[in-house]
């Protein structure tokens, strides 16, 4: 048995366009900017409040630039299998994280819970 839920909406952006993006990002959905490294920028307040989906703003190259979900878990290789029989496919393993691509072509990663509210407010599976 293990628990996941999704986490975290990212924003790629060329690092040409971060600055912008992020202030474009943060008054359009009315958050709060929490500047975290030279990489990412995290947008938290008054929309979806705690415990709800963070939004967050990532500098990467401009071909890579797209939009992609984090899926938080509690057991990140149950979790990995139980998206593999559902049709998603392994792209990369990193030391923390997996990237995976869905059916419909979309990556998204599936990462270790870390907010205060995990379990609580998150799916239970059964193997």
């Amino acid at each position: 048995m293990h628990h996941s839920r999704l986490s975290t909406v990212l924003i790629d952006c060329d690092p040409e366009h971060f600055e912008r993006g992020v202030e474009f990002w943060r008054h359009a959905l009315g958050k709060e900017l929490i500047p975290l490294d030279d990489r990412y920028a995290s947008l938290r307040g008054r929309v979806g409040g705690d415990g709800g989906v963070i939004v967050m703003l990532q500098r990467v190259p401009a071909a890579e630039r797209a939009v992609h979900l984090d899926i938080e878990t509690d057991d990140i290789e149950a979790e990995v299998r139980r998206l593999e029989r559902l049709g998603a496919r392994r792209k990369a393993t990193f030391e923390h994280w997996v990237v995976m691509e869905a059916p419909s072509g979309h990556a998204f990663c599936v990462v270790p819970a870390r907010r205060e509210d995990f379990p609580a407010k998150a799916a239970r599976w059964e193997a």
